[in-house]
Parts: structure tokens; C-alpha cells; sequence
């Protein structure tokens, strides 16, 4: 059997617990659990005499068993094994048993010199278990005259110095015969050296995966070996001689922490099971590992400095594979075909005085000076859809930056030029607010189409029916627009509107629903940090808006405790004189409804952006139906939901183990206003993801026009919701939302010139981290800067947040802030790579792990 990184840990392992365990971890092949780094590595253990340890300071020693008891205790069921060891056989000008053999490499060159000078010491072992079988085990292995090397903590009981649960390696049993390991040095070496740790779970411990890992490192190192040997052998006998097959490798141990191989992982063979992804010249230069060494200096290092360089290896690997996957996305995009859409010559689109198309009389009507960013990203867009090959471009935006009116500019492009365009929304209330907006706009010049799954049928026909004859138009749309009845043959241009929102199938989708490639213009006003951007859309030109229309005024953001009762009572005194002046207020909250057995279906918080998910609880296929439909309620709303990668919501608190208390709900907090003097005589809406469509449409147009003024919602409203008179957010729970959703959120208001106020309710601890994130909000309203600080101070581990999960991406060790250098520099590597090698002919295992991540990531990479 070959050995392999795709081969299923359950096929070397005979201890299926161990198999489920690493399963729940995310390791199911041997590529898994290599790629499961340790989050840290010990410093080494200093060698030290019994008699020169201090208390406190971690120590190692090889000492000989004198007395073993084991004793049930007495206070609560278990058991005690105790082991009292000394070192006299160690110590002194002549020690009865030598500390190092010639042959060894062992590291510590001093610790003989050290132990011949010092007197002998004891030192007491303690080991406590509910279970017999552990401390029957334990026991076995610290039989009196047994010489054993020990690793851990010590401390002081009963005046006499005590280790409990540390680390043991039995080097010699009674009868002078090796146990576990084969010299005393060899046994030094390996509890001195550092230890990588692995995030563990109650089901499997960090040494058991360490150990689990090393076993995986020495099966494929023997077996590529055993192997190697083979071939040697077949070419010596001119390949007629019969070689017996290698010897199947045993499966990892299943045994506890200090059953470890006899020999050390043999790097030429372990290379030979793990080629390299890097190219030689790439690696050479970066000075980095080949990879299987960088997994041996990762998973079994023999100092700090060599893991960090093994990490450094792999990290880059990782840059190195994505940039190389998006950069050659890019390239593909330029063969294929797409509908040029060409200006008249020498025509200057913002020559108002013109008004010879459709584009030109667009801006001249706008009521507004349009700002410096949007004339370039305008310009940009332009010179891109001029060309026969597909635009691909990401525009980024704040809440309020203009980036409809850049979207509308580019379709009446098409437009103009005899295509048909497509902007895709991912709510109806997003798409209709955009359909009015648009119309209002440009509804004289051009047909403005509206395509929902909620229309009537006869107006859905119609709209089908014009967008298949290929006459010139704009179609905004929700999720309807991917489905197999619309067809748009002459589709020069589609644009996604909060491109998070959709997967990479469904802008595929759209390319096919035209006879050629649409140029794809995807918005986005979620922050994403700069090279972050790089990193996930590098396949993209990037355009940035930074720059308000005229006209807006900052939101002033207030971050009030909520325990703090008079500011509580000012806050809304201060909302209700905002109504009072004709001004309307959002109160978010992130939950539906109080019902305690379901807060976590009912929560809308972050990424959930409010799909429906309350009520009670139901058992059996009944509850199969209730979530089918609640999936497709939600579906026909959002579309295909995907995290926000730059938004993690469960690591929005203080990080520690103290239980939060539970969320607001819209149920609560409504009922709450209600009662308030500060409310009495104005009615209040409640709006949630639970809502139909029609009750949405309604619930919005009475809050538009003042009729409920005052709305208690969940982040349904985070996108797209326009209302200009609306000048207050209150925010419940702030300290639990991610800084990229509080940022979203606050752009609700704001949007009519007049005087704005977002207020972050929070239960956050002073000092804490989730108010240390709250201040970055309070103090700043760059989107990009405040998603940096976010990442920052959540120190994310790589692009995506959760690095060990494996759920969300292939990432694992690169981080967006800290190594934006490193991306870079993989960029440039990448793109002279495929300058020189299109294909990637000579390179076929980067090529495999280019197709890996594509395949892997493929939601995050946008492609025409």
C-alpha cells in the first residue's frame, strides 16, 4: 500500500476513536493532518539534575524508580499512582550508568559536565485517575528499577519536590532491556526539545495529535523508503529477480503521549512521499524548506527558530498557490469572448453639452457634481468594456459612496452600444429600491425591467419574454435572474450588488445566459481590508470609492453601556425629538423573538443577515418541512448565502469563558419602547427576516412616509434599505456584531444631508476587547481601516478567520495585515512564472494545487 497525502487516516489507524476524533478536528486524510499546524511550540525543556531544579521553571531529568504505589483515594472514586525516583546512578564523578553513549547526538553537551558535579536527588511522581486501566498502565511503566526520563512542572508538597502528570519516557525496564526508546540521550532529546500544540477538543488531546501526526510522517517516510529500495533492488537483478514487497507500515499507536517510533523521521525518504509545490528557483530565492522537510521542522522541531522557518515555508506556499490560481483566472479571462461596447470616437462621456447618448444625458440630469472617484472608476469601467475580452472588475465602496449611479452609468453603456444589462440584487426590497431609483433616473431613455420571484406570472412573462428577444434594456433582479427560464442572449453586462452575497456558480449562470461573456462589474460596500482584496480578488481589477457625495455630514457614533440608565434615557428622549422634527430611527436587535429554546435558530446576527429562522422547535419529518420551507423562504429572499470572510461574529466578544448573556430581541425591545414615556403617542413597525414580502413592502412604505416612524428590526435593513429622513440607528447588542456589519449598519442613516446619530448599545466589560473594537468604530469611518483593525485585533490567523476549522478555505497560515509584504512578493513570483510557463507544463505539482484551491476557494474567486 502506498502511502499517500490523499490517503484516509482510517486506513492506518486501528483505533477508530482516534479516527473520529481527528474527524470532528477536520483531518480525514494524511494531507489533513499534516496541514493541521500547531498554533504554538513550547521553548525547550532545559536538561537539569534533580538537585539544581527550581520550582517554577519546566525541567527534564533521567532518574532510576526506587518505590510504586498505587492507591484508591479516599475523598471521590479514582486512583493515585506515586513513583519516587532519584538520579544517584546519574550523578557524581562517576556515575554507576553513563548519561550519553558515544553514537548519540544528543544536544545538550553540557548536561554531563553538569550532572558529574552534582550530588544526587529524589523526586516524587503523581498521577491521579478516575480510570484503572490508566493507572494500571502508569504503573506498568514505573516498576521500581525502571530508568525513566521525565519532562514537566515541579512543584513543592510536603517538603518534598513533586511532578504531577508529567511527561514520561521509559528508557530501560527492571531487566536492563530498551522499552520505549533506545538510549537514555535519544529519550532527553526528545522531551527537551519544543513541542508544537494543536488546538485539541474534549475528545482528543494535543499529544495524541501530535503523536498521531509523527506516526503519519514515519509511515510515509518508511514506506517511500521501502520503496526506494525496491527499485534499487529491481535494477541491481536487471528487474528479473523477485524483491518481496515491502512490509505494510503498523498503524499509529493508540497508545498515550511517550510511545514514540525508535528512529527518526529519515528526510531524503520523507521527500520522496512529499513532493515539493514550489519551484526550485521560487524556493531558492525565498530561502525557504522543501516541503516535507518544512512539515518535519512544523510537526517534530528540533529548535524554535526551525519551526518558525517551516512555518514561514508553508505560509508562502499558501500565498504562493493562491496568487498563482487567481493570476491565472485573470489569464483565462482574456481569451474568451464578450460584447465590445464602444463609445462614439473621440467622445468625452462627461461633455454634458453633447447629450448625444444616453450615458451623457444621465450625468447631466444627476442633481450632483459627481466626485473625482467616480469619474475615474466611470472612466475605467469605460475603457474595460471597450475591449472584446470581459471586464472584470470589483468596486468598493462606503455605504453612501455613489455606487449605483457608477453601476447605472456602465449599463446604459451597454445600452447605448445595443446590449442589454443586468443588475442583480440579493433582496427584493434591494432590487425594488433599485428598480425605482433607476427608473427615476433613466426611465425615459431606456426600458428599466423588474424580475423577482414574488411577481404575478403575466408580469414575469413579460419581462422573460423582452429580455429573450435581446432588445436593449436594464433588468434588475433578485436570484430570479439565475434561473433556467431567463434567458438574455445579448447580455453585455452584469453587475452584482453586494457580490458576497452570491457564489461563483451563480455569476457562472449568468455568463451562460448570453450568446458571449457579459463584462462583470461586482459592488461591494462590506469593508474589506486592501490586501485582503488582493488576496481573495486578485483575478480582478480593484476600484476603490472613498470620497461622500456633497452634501452628506458624518454619522456621529455614541457607544453607550447599557447598564448606564440616565444616557439610556437620553438617548431616546433625543430619538424622539428627532421624530418629532419629521426624522425617522432604526433599533436593530439580533434576535426575532424571546423564545429561550431556540435563541440560536431565532439569532439573526452577522452573516445570517436575517434570514428566517424562529419559532419552536419541532421533532421528525414534520421538522424536515418547517426548515425546507424556511430555506426556501429564505433562498427567494437572499439567494445562495456565503459568510462574509471578513467577519466572524462568534469571536466578536472578550474571548473568554464567562457565558454572555442572552441577545435582544425585536420581540423584547418592542415591547420595551412601547412602554417608554419618551415613545408615547407614536406607533412603532417591527420588521424580520420571518416577515413576508408583501408585509416588508408595506412595513417600509409606512416607515418612509412617517406613518410608524420609529422601526425595531433585525439586520434585514443592513443592506440596501434607502431611507433618507432616517437620521438615528440604535444598535442593541453592538459588542456581539462584527465591525464590518456595525459599519454596514450605520449607513442606514445619514443618506438625506440632515444631521445623524448611530448609538452602539453594548454589555461590554471596560477594557475589553469587544471594547476596544467598538472604539475603532466610534472613532473612524473608513471601511477599509476599520476591517484591518478588526482583523487585527481579533489576531486572525489567516484570510478567512477560523484557520484550523478547514471549512471556509484552503488558507490556513497566511494573515491578511501582517503578511501583505509576502503576498505581494508571491504575486510578482507568480506572475513571472506564468509569463514564462502559461500552462504550468513544467511545474505539474503546482499545477495540481492550483486546481485544488480553485476547486477549494471557488466561492470566494470570481471568473467569468
Amino acid at each position: 500500500m502506498t502511502i499517500a497525502l490523499d490517503t484516509a487516516v482510517s486506513s492506518l489507524m486501528t483505533n477508530k476513536r482516534r479516527v473520529g476524533a481527528l474527524k470532528s478536528l477536520g483531518v480525514v486524510t494524511v494531507g489533513d493532518a499534516l496541514t493541521y499546524y500547531p498554533f504554538r511550540v513550547t521553548d525547550p525543556v532545559p536538561v537539569t539534575p534533580i538537585r539544581s531544579i527550581t520550582i517554577g521553571v519546566k525541567a527534564a531529568f533521567v532518574a532510576t524508580v526506587r518505590e510504586l504505589r498505587v492507591m484508591p483515594m479516599n475523598a471521590r472514586r479514582g486512583f493515585r499512582v506515586e513513583a519516587v525516583l532519584d538520579d544517584a546512578d546519574f550523578v557524581g564523578p562517576s556515575p554507576r550508568t553513563a548519561l550519553t553513549e558515544p553514537s548519540s547526538s544528543f544536544a545538550d553537551t553540557n548536561a554531563a559536565a553538569r550532572y558529574a558535579h552534582t550530588a544526587p536527588g529524589m523526586a516524587r511522581l503523581v498521577f491521579f485517575s478516575h480510570n484503572k486501566g490508566y493507572a494500571d498502565w502508569m504503573s506498568s511503566r514505573l516498576r521500581a528499577d525502571s530508568v525513566v526520563v521525565i519532562a514537566g512542572d515541579p512543584t513543592v508538597f510536603n517538603n518534598n519536590l513533586q511532578f504531577t502528570h508529567p511527561d514520561v519516557v521509559v528508557v530501560y525496564g527492571p531487566d536492563g532491556r530498551p522499552a520505549e526508546i533506545d538510549s537514555v540521550a535519544a529519550a532527553l532529546a526528545k522531551v527537551s526539545r519544543p513541542q508544537p500544540v494543536y488546538h485539541a477538543s474534549s475528545r482528543i488531546s494535543t499529544d495524541h495529535i501530535h503523536e498521531s501526526i509523527l506516526g503519519f510522517l514515519h509511515m510515509m517516510a518508511d514506506d517511500a523508503a521501502g520503496e526506494a529500495a525496491s527499485d534499487t533492488a529491481s535494477d541491481t537483478d536487471g528487474g528479473t529477480a523477485s524483491v518481496p514487497a515491502a512490509p505494510m507500515p503498523p498503524s499509529v499507536p493508540a497508545s498515550a503521549p511517550g510511545a514514540v517510533p525508535a528512529t527518526p523521521v529519515d528526510p531524503a525518504s520523507l521527500a520522496r512521499a512529499i513532493p515539493d509545490i514550489l519551484p526550485e528557483s521560487v524556493r531558492t530565492g525565498e530561502r525557504l524548506m522543501h516541503r516535507a522537510e518544512a512539515f518535519l521542522a512544523i510537526h517534530h522541531p528540533d529548535s524554535v527558530k526551525r519551526f518558525h522557518a517551516g512555518i514561514r515555508t508553508m505560509r508562502f506556499e499558501e500565498a504562493f498557490v493562491a496568487q498563482t490560481a487567481l493570476l491565472a483566472v485573470r489569464r483565462q479571462a482574456t481569451t474568451i469572448d464578450a460584447y465590445p461596447c464602444p463609445q462614439p470616437t473621440g467622445m468625452d462621456v462627461f461633455d454634458v453639452d453633447a447629450g448625444e447618448t444616453r450615458l451623457q444625458k444621465f450625468i447631466k440630469s444627476l442633481p450632483f457634481q459627481l466626485t473625482d472617484g467616480q469619474r475615474k472608476v466611470i472612466d475605467d469601467i469605460a475603457a474595460d468594456m471597450t475591449k472584446p475580452a470581459p471586464m472584470q472588475r470589483l468596486l468598493q465602496g462606503e455605504v453612501g459612496s455613489g455606487k449605483t449611479v457608477v453601476a447605472v452609468a456602465a449599463m446604459l453603456q451597454a445600452v447605448d452600444a445595443g446590449h442589454q444589462a443586468v443588475l442583480v440584487a440579493p433582496t427584493q426590497v434591494l432590487a425594488e429600491q433599485h428598480y425605482a431609483s433607476i427608473n427615476r433616473m433613466v426611465g425615459g431613455d431606456v426600458d428599466v425591467l423588474l424580475l423577482t420571484g414574488g411577481m404575478k406570472l403575466a408580469a414575469r412573462r413579460r419581462v422573460l419574454g423582452t429580455a429573450a428577444s435581446g432588445t436593449p434594456c436594464i433588468v434588475v433582479a433578485t436570484h430570479a435572474a439565475f434561473s433556467k427560464s431567463f434567458q438574455a442572449p445579448n447580455l453585455a453586462l452584469a453587475v452584482i450588488d453586494e457580490q458576497h452575497r452570491f457564489g461563483v456558480e451563480q455569476r457562472e449562470t449568468l455568463r451562460r445566459k448570453s450568446e458571449r461573456a457579459p463584462h462583470l462589474l461586482v459592488m461591494t460596500a462590506t469593508p474589506i481590508p486592501r490586501t485582503a482584496a488582493m488576496t481573495w480578488f486578485g483575478d480582478l481589477d480593484i476600484s476603490w470609492l472613498t470620497e461622500l457625495p456633497g452634501g452628506r455630514k458624518p454619522i456621529r457614533t455614541i457607544v453607550v453601556p447599557e447598564a448606564d440608565g440616565h444616557t439610556m434615557a437620553r438617548m431616546f428622549a433625543h430619538i424622539r425629538a428627532r421624530v418629532d422634527a419629521g426624522e425617522r430611527a432604526y433599533i436593530v436587535c439580533p434576535r426575532i423573538d424571546e423564545n429561550p429554546e431556540d435563541e440560536e435558530t431565532a439569532a439573526e446576527i452577522a452573516v445570517e443577515g436575517g434570514g428566517a429562522r424562529g419559532g419552536r422547535r419541532r421533532s421528525g419529518a414534520k421538522s424536515s418541512r418547517m426548515m425546507a420551507r424556511r430555506s426556501s423562504r429564505r433562498d427567494e429572499e437572499y439567494g445562495l448565502m456565503i459568510d462574509d470572510p471578513f467577519d466572524d461574529p462568534s469571536d466578536a466578544g472578550d474571548g473568554s469563558a464567562t457565558p454572555k448573556p442572552p441577545l435582544h430581541s425585536v420581540e423584547e425591545i418592542a415591547a420595551r419602547l412601547a412602554a417608554l414615556p419618551q415613545f408615547q403617542g407614536i406607533e412603532l413597525a417591527t420588521l424580520t427576516g420571518r416577515d413576508d414580502d408583501e408585509t416588508k413592502r408595506r412595513v417600509m412604505d409606512d416607515f418612509s412616509s412617517g406613518c410608524t416612524p420609529v422601526l425595531v428590526a433585525t439586520t434585514v435593513i443592513e443592506v440596501g434599505v434607502d431611507v433618507p429622513q432616517a437620521s438615528c440607528i440604535v444598535i442593541f447588542d453592538a459588542d456581539r456584531f462584527g465591525l464590518s456589519q456595525l459599519h454596514q449598519l450605520r449607513g442606514r442613516v445619514g443618506r438625506g444631508g440632515t444631521n445623524s446619530w448611530a448609538f452602539l448599545i453594548s454589555r461590554a466589560e471596560p477594557g475589553s476587547l469587544a471594547a476596544q473594537r467598538l472604539e475603532v468604530i466610534r472613532t473612524s469611518t473608513d471601511g477599509a481601516d476599520i476591517a484591518q483593525a478588526d482583523i487585527e485585533l481579533r489576531g486572525a490567523g489567516d484570510v478567512l478567520g477560523d484557520a484550523q476549522s478547514g471549512g471556509r478555505s484552503s488558507l490556513k497560515l497566511l494573515r491578511v495585515v501582517k503578511d501583505a509584504d509576502m503576498i505581494a512578493d508571491a504575486r510578482k513570483r507568480a506572475q513571472a512564472l506564468l509569463d514564462a510557463d502559461p500552462d504550468l507544463h513544467g511545474e505539474v505539482e503546482l499545477a495540481g494545487a492550483v486546481l485544488d484551491f480553485t476547486r477549494g476557494n471557488e466561492q470566494f474567486i470570481t471568473s467569468t
